[in-house]
């Protein structure tokens, strides 16, 4: 019921962009089970200089249904994905709050990726931005593929967070495979010497540690153990592939 108040009343606000956002936060405040819970952190505004978890959650939340209605239909899969990661990392009551006070926002101002991302420039690492887009990518797949017009989105926010093409190119090789993805997923092309290969998954297992994704946030730093695996995983194909001790 609550999908259907929010997306009339973002329809009334925003037109039809507002009416699928108002759906999409509509849908995810139903599948919470209501309103209980504490009231979260009222949203701040993005001149702060330092970013603080709710700064950061709302942002993603952002960030998130922007992805959601890239391909202009909005999917009960792509809803669940994001409804079970804010679930299981900040539990039911905080999860309810932050979709409150998110739902309170976008009937005051516009959602920009470009905005949000020139937040998470300025307050958080490279690293954490990598995870990030991790993530997104992971939404986009939740419904089964990434379609050309959420490729072109994530594209689009991977620019405004200053991720190179090469970073990009090796998240994307996680979630759309090709005969080259262990290479893409290294950064290297599959004429690459040996030497080159163990180099490049060295680099790559640095940048993607763990350790170096500094954040208060716990998906986020799942994510990046993720995608550590995903480097050793890529390394060890090409092992066996090319018979590397």
């Amino acid at each position: 019921m609550i999908k259907w108040v929010a997306a009339f009343l973002g329809y009334f606000l925003f037109r039809f962009p507002g009416a699928i956002l108002g759906f999409v936060v509509g849908s995810l405040l139903d599948s919470l089970g209501g309103s209980g819970g504490r009231r979260g952190t009222v949203f701040q505004d993005f001149t702060r200089q330092t970013v603080s978890p709710a700064d950061f959650e709302l942002n993603l939340l952002s960030l998130c249904s922007i992805i959601i209605k890239a391909d202009g239909q909005v999917s009960q899969r792509e809803l669940d994905y994001v409804r079970q990661y804010f679930l299981s990392t900040y539990g039911k009551e905080k999860a309810n709050a932050i979709f409150r006070t998110f739902n309170e926002v976008i009937k005051k101002r516009e959602i920009s990726a470009q905005r949000i991302c020139a937040f998470m420039v300025q307050r958080t690492r490279y690293e954490v931005r990598l995870q990030l887009l991790h993530f997104l990518f992971g939404i986009a797949q939740a419904d089964g593929q990434v379609s050309k017009a959420e490729t072109a989105k994530l594209r689009e926010i991977a620019g405004y967070l200053r991720v190179g093409m090469h970073d990009f190119e090796s998240i994307m090789a996680m979630f759309i495979k090709s005969a080259d993805n262990a290479y893409k997923i290294l950064e290297i092309g599959r004429n690459a010497s040996d030497e080159e290969v163990k180099k490049a998954y060295r680099n790559m297992a640095k940048k993607y540690h763990p350790d170096r994704v500094v954040t208060e946030d716990e998906a986020i730093k799942k994510g990046a153990e993720e995608k550590f695996k995903e480097v050793q995983k890529a390394y060890e194909t090409i092992q066996k592939e090319r018979g590397i001790s």
